[in-house]
C-alpha cells in the first residue's frame, strides 16, 4: 500500500493526468482538476455518489462488501492511503456497519452502494452499531474508531470496485454449497419413503454418462443410503418418476455451476478491480477491471441451476403423496375422512418453485447506459448476487417441505432399515415435525426446518457426524 500510494503521489507531483484525481469522472473525464484539490475531490466523489435507495442491505452483506474492498485495497493497486484500510478494518472489528441501500449498482463497479460505506469511513453517512442506527460520526466515536482523513484518490478507491457483487456472491456461494448438501439429503430421504430404485445412482451407471458433477452426487446419495435396506433391493418399481431417477444429474449440474461461480468469485475477491490501477512499476493506468462479466454470467448460470433443482425437489413430495405411485396412503395421512394431510403443503412448494423460476431470468445481458454514452455496458453483477440469495431462501423452504413429507413417508413405509445418513436426517426432522395424526397448520413447522436445520447447516452437520461415526465404528 505504501509503494502504490507513493507512486500515485509521484504522478500527481509530476503533473501526469490521473483519472478521477486530476480529472472528472465518467462523461466529465475531460475536465481538469488542480492537483492541490485532489484530496477535496475524494470527499466530493463519495458524497456525490452515495445515491443508492431502497431497503438497507443486511449486516452480513455489508460486512462482506467491506472485507472485499479491504482485501482489494490491501493488494496495493488502488493507491489508497493505508489509513483507509486501517479504518475499514477497525470498523469491521468494532461492528460498525454502514447503512447501504440495496438499489444503485448496474455492475460497472458498485459506485453508488460503496459510496455509502466510504461516507462512514470519513465520518459521515449512517451506520448500524449494535442494532442502533446512528450518524456515521457517532457510530465511529462510540466504537472508538477514528475516521480516516482522505487523501487524493482515496474516495475513488473506496467506491470504484465490484466489492458488493463479490462479497454477496461469496456469501451466496457458501449458502448454496450448504443447500446443495441438504438437497441431496432430502432426495435420499424421499427415496427411502418412496422405496425408489437405486439403479440410477449405481457407480457403473453414473460412470457410463459422466456428466459434470453427476458421479459425485450419485456417490453422495449412495453414502447417505449406505447401511439401509434400500440399496439391497431392486426397488418397488421398474422405473421411477424422473424427479427420483435424475436427482444426481440435476444436483450434479448445480454443483458444476457452483464450481464455476467459485472461480469467478475468487477472481473478483483477489483481483485488482480498480480504475485507475497503480501497476507494480509505478504507472497509473485506466482499466476496465471493475467489469465483472464472468461473475455476472456465473451468477446467472447458478440462478438457472437453482431453478432447475427446485423443480424435482418440489415434485418428489407430490409423488410421495400420490398413492397410485408411492403405494402409501393418499396425501400421506392414514385416515381419509376429509383430512387433507400434506396436500396443501404441496401447493406451497409449487408456489415457491414458481417464484424461483421467475427469478432465473438472465441479468448479465440487460445493460444500462450512462455518462453520455461513455459507460455503454454493464454486468448487473450485484443485482445477480442479490437475486441468487433470494432464490436460495426460497429453495431452503422447498427442501424443508420435502424433508417434512419424506419423514412422514418413511414412517408410513416402515422400511426394515434406513441408511446411516437418512436415519440421522429422519431423526433431526422428527424433532421439529411430529407425526401427522390429524390435520394441523404445517407452515410454521416448515419454516423452522428451513431455518433451524437447512439454512443453519445443522442438518448437514448431524448427517455428516452420523456417517463418520458409523465409518469409524
Amino acid at each position: 500500500m505504501h509503494a502504490s500510494r507513493a507512486a500515485l503521489d509521484r504522478a500527481l507531483a509530476e503533473g501526469r493526468p490521473v483519472y478521477g484525481l486530476t480529472t472528472g469522472l465518467g462523461a466529465r473525464v475531460g475536465e481538469a482538476i488542480a492537483p492541490e484539490r485532489a484530496a477535496e475531490q475524494s470527499a466530493r466523489i463519495l458524497r456525490g455518489r452515495a445515491a443508492a435507495v431502497g431497503e438497507p442491505l443486511p449486516a452480513a452483506s455489508v460486512r462482506a462488501a467491506m472485507v472485499a474492498r479491504l482485501n482489494g485495497i490491501c493488494a496495493g493497486g488502488s493507491g489508497a492511503s493505508p489509513a483507509v484500510a486501517e479504518t475499514l478494518a477497525a470498523m469491521l472489528n468494532a461492528g460498525v456497519h454502514p447503512v447501504v441501500p440495496r438499489s444503485g449498482s448496474i455492475g460497472s463497479g458498485d459506485l453508488c452502494l460503496l459510496a455509502h460505506i466510504g461516507l462512514v469511513v470519513m465520518g459521515e453517512g449512517e451506520a448500524d452499531l449494535g442494532g442502533e442506527r446512528l450518524p456515521g460520526a457517532d457510530a465511529l466515536r462510540r466504537a472508538g474508531v477514528e475516521p480516516a482523513r482522505l487523501g487524493p484518490g482515496d474516495g475513488l478507491a473506496l467506491c470504484s470496485a465490484p466489492a458488493v457483487a463479490a462479497g454477496v456472491a461469496a456469501l451466496a456461494h457458501a449458502r448454496a454449497e450448504r443447500l446443495l448438501e441438504a438437497l441431496g439429503i432430502a432426495a435420499a430421504l424421499s427415496m427411502e419413503g418412496f422405496r425408489a430404485s437405486t439403479s440410477p445412482i449405481d457407480a457403473d451407471v453414473a460412470g457410463a454418462h459422466p456428466a459434470p458433477g453427476q458421479e459425485w452426487e450419485a456417490a453422495g446419495l449412495r453414502e447417505l443410503l449406505r447401511g439401509g435396506s434400500l440399496l439391497e433391493g431392486p426397488g418397488r418399481r421398474l422405473q421411477d418418476p424422473l424427479s427420483f431417477r435424475c436427482a444426481s444429474h440435476v444436483h450434479g449440474a448445480l454443483r458444476w455451476s457452483l464450481d464455476a461461480l467459485a472461480t469467478a468469485v475468487a477472481a473478483a475477491l483477489d483481483g485488482a478491480g480498480e480504475n485507475p490501477l497503480v501497476l507494480a512499476g509505478g504507472d497509473v493506468v485506466s482499466t476496465g477491471n471493475f467489469h465483472t462479466s464472468a461473475l455476472a454470467l456465473a451468477l446467472d448460470a447458478c440462478a438457472v441451476a437453482v431453478s432447475q433443482a427446485a423443480g424435482p425437489a418440489s415434485e418428489r413430495p407430490a409423488r410421495l403423496a400420490t398413492d397410485r405411485l408411492s403405494g402409501l396412503p393418499a396425501n400421506l395421512t392414514r385416515d381419509g375422512e376429509g383430512r387433507s394431510g400434506v396436500a396443501p403443503l404441496l401447493k406451497t412448494s409449487q408456489s415457491l418453485a414458481v417464484d424461483i423460476r421467475h427469478l432465473a431470468a438472465p441479468l448479465a445481458i440487460d445493460p444500462r447506459f450512462g455518462a453520455d454514452g461513455v459507460e455503454d455496458d454493464s454486468t448487473n453483477a450485484a443485482a445477480a448476487a442479490f437475486r441468487l440469495e433470494a432464490q436460495l431462501g426460497l429453495l431452503e423452504r422447498i427442501v424443508a417441505v420435502e424433508l417434512a413429507c419424506a419423514t412422514l413417508a418413511v414412517d408410513l413405509a416402515a422400511p426394515d432399515r434406513l441408511g446411516r445418513g437418512t436415519a440421522a436426517a429422519h431423526a433431526a426432522v422428527r424433532e421439529l415435525v411430529p407425526p401427522l395424526a390429524d390435520d394441523r397448520p404445517l407452515g410454521g413447522e416448515v419454516e423452522r426446518v428451513a431455518r433451524e436445520l437447512v439454512a443453519s447447516g445443522r442438518l448437514q452437520e448431524r448427517v455428516r457426524e452420523a456417517v463418520r461415526w458409523q465409518e469409524s465404528s
